[in-house]
């Protein structure tokens, strides 16, 4: 019924619309009046239906800045470039050791190689500025670069040229830490009381691996056997009867 109502009532409302702008336009001239002169009722008509269609469940046109590609991030985001530093940092890290040619196993294999040659200006290449080293038969570490190598002086210059170190074997699973068991031969021969392992941690410095910490262990030259366990359970027993005595460890 609304259908044949409105079909009938169109002709009549649209000639009193044309009649009514038709007076208008004699009262004020088209020329003169800008609004009216683009305003024909077929103009109308379509802005109002522009108008009514695009206010109702019609989809926007993404701006200029969207359709070039750009993304613009909340305001509360956290990606920055303070937040990012460290993660940037860590990723050249491993991006650098997983392009580097040079192995953790051949860093170290190359530093026992100029111990052997007695090239301390090689060694030196090898380390880390704030490398810590300890040997288990000296009560402190030896810290820092310049430390570690005023110790290898020393050592290389007390013994004889002809002592070398061989290593029995090596594990370089991990990409920044090994693991080394070597023992001493001079002239080709076994040197008695020689036997050693050694752990070395590494790290990607200025894109190339260095030495930031080792550690020795040496073969005693006195071996207690069943006399060691006999001190270890005096010490321990003493502990749980004056655990006080503990904190002079």
């Amino acid at each position: 019924m609304s259908s044949i109502c409105s079909d009938f009532a169109y002709p009549f409302l649209s000639a009193f619309f044309e009649r009514e702008v038709m007076r208008s336009s004699t009262s004020f001239p088209l020329s003169s009046n800008p609004t009216l002169t683009s305003r024909s009722p077929k103009t109308l008509e379509t802005r109002v239906s522009l108008r009514t269609s695009s206010s109702i469940g019609a989809p926007r046109l993404p701006s200029r800045r969207a359709r070039h590609g750009s993304v613009r991030l909340p305001r509360n985001s956290s990606v920055g470039v303070g937040a990012n530093r460290s993660q940037v940092t860590e990723a050249d890290q491993l991006q650098a050791s997983s392009t580097s040619s040079t192995t953790s196993g051949d860093v170290v294999r190359e530093f026992y190689d100029r111990i052997n040659r007695r090239d301390l200006a090689g060694v030196e290449d090898l380390i880390g500025e704030d490398c810590v080293y300890e040997d288990l038969i000296f009560s402190q570490p030896f810290v820092g670069r310049k430390a570690i190598l005023e110790f290898f002086k020393k050592f290389t210059e007390s013994i004889s040229g002809d002592l070398q170190f061989v290593i029995d074997d090596i594990c370089d699973d991990d990409t920044l830490a090994v693991g080394v068991t070597w023992h001493l031969e001079w002239q080709g021969r076994t040197f008695p009381f020689s036997r050693g392992c050694s752990f070395y941690r590494l790290e990607v410095l200025d894109g190339r691996r260095q030495i930031i910490y080792g550690r020795d262990s040496v073969e005693p030259a006195t071996k207690p056997g069943e006399t060691a366990l006999v001190l270890i359970r005096a010490v321990t027993w003493i502990l749980q009867r004056f655990p006080q005595l503990a904190d002079r460890l």
